[in-house]
């Protein structure tokens, strides 16, 4: 009744500039293709950047974890904290194929591997693949970065798959679980996959394999569950890698999110999603690579964790260092004390090993 009341005192004057505006504004949209829903979700540029000059980490410290034989590849950091202590899963390839492994450390820059936590089985579908990441780790940056204790069991999800090589044949996605957290014991991993590129459901970007996965916990249910997972995949008709989501209400049965993948350049690789939260504003990490010359770290922002302000700036991380001079790539970053840390997989002189870079020059 206000707005009809508001229309009457308007002068024919006004009111046709008024539908003009509208028209005007109804063109631009069309122009530039964007949605009502999405100009809702857009994050605007200046909180972009601010998101940018919050995260970015200029000072590279080196190499923090490495394999002690050369010819063994060492991959994907999830780090967490738990009991006042550091701990982080990797990945290590060692020309078969994928096994799990745990360190610890107690200043983040300083580790200590513990042991394997996910082995090579023989008969199984996983039986030369086990690449996991740990889930339900606490998103809220500069949080606790504590491990959420679901149904009595700490949660993994795995890139799984029973064909030697590196990330060969067609890679799914596993589900592991342990009462255990810390020690270097074998985890239980599912009979089968919880997700494959040969489900009925699944989609046209991701029907050929599916690689690295991250599970969180999204208690405000901006999907309808509580579950959600971030993975990236390739495509029988897609020859690239983009990130999708799936969402479950038990951690168990998991059903794909939308029709088109989140993050996408529509060739090369989108992949390995990390997720923070800094007060309303979630912040997608990830890497880019072959879309411009080599691997390089990205990151998106979005205020419901399903549309997604993909940023257009530098790179978070690039090769710069002999130790990463081929690819910098494959983020885990959290912010401690008031530093930023940025773990990320470091591909150069001295093969493929775990780097660290910060937003304080800690050598000082």
């Amino acid at each position: 009744m206000l707005r009809e009341n508001t229309f009457h005192h308007l002068s024919i004057g006004q009111a046709a500039f008024s539908f003009f505006i509208c028209f005007v504004l109804l063109g631009l949209i069309s122009c530039q293709g964007l949605t009502g829903e999405q100009l809702r979700t857009a994050v605007p540029d200046e909180i972009m950047e601010s998101i940018y000059e919050e995260i970015k980490t200029p000072y590279k410290n080196g190499i923090v974890l490495q394999h002690p034989d050369t010819s063994k590849m060492v991959d994907s950091p999830t780090v967490f904290r738990t009991h006042d202590s550091w701990y982080m899963t990797y990945i290590v390839f060692d020309g078969h194929g994928y096994e799990t492994w745990l360190a610890t450390s107690d200043d983040l820059l300083h580790w200590k591997t513990k042991g394997r936590i996910l082995s090579f089985t023989e008969g199984t579908w996983d039986a030369s693949q086990k690449a996991a990441y740990v889930s339900l780790v606490d998103i809220n940056w500069g949080g606790t970065y504590g491990v959420e204790n679901f149904n009595d069991q700490y949660w993994m999800t795995y890139l799984g798959g029973n064909v030697d090589g590196y990330e060969a044949g067609r890679l799914k996605v596993g589900l592991a679980s342990s009462s255990s957290l810390t020690e270097a014991v074998e985890w239980k991993t599912s009979k089968d996959p919880i997700l494959s590129p040969t489900d009925q459901g699944a989609r046209w970007f991701e029907d050929k394999t599916i690689y690295k996965s991250l599970v969180i916990r999204d208690r405000e249910m901006h999907t309808g569950y509580p579950f959600v997972m971030y993975y990236n995949a390739k495509g029988d008709t897609a020859n690239y890698e983009s990130i999708g989501m799936a969402v479950s209400k038990d951690m168990i049965s998991w059903e794909r999110y939308g029709e088109n993948p989140i993050i996408t350049r529509r060739k090369g690789i989108c992949g390995d999603a990390q997720i923070a939260k800094i007060d309303d504003v979630y912040v997608l990490f990830y890497f880019g690579a072959f879309w411009k010359p080599g691997a390089f770290e990205r990151f998106a922002c979005s205020y419901d964790l399903i549309h997604w302000t993909d940023w257009e700036g530098e790179d978070l991380i690039a090769p710069s260092e002999p130790y990463d001079k081929t690819y910098a790539h494959k983020p885990w970053v959290i912010k401690w004390e008031g530093v930023v840390y940025h773990f990320y997989n470091a591909v150069g002189e001295n093969g493929r090993v775990i780097a660290l870079a910060t937003s304080k020059n800690l050598k000082e």
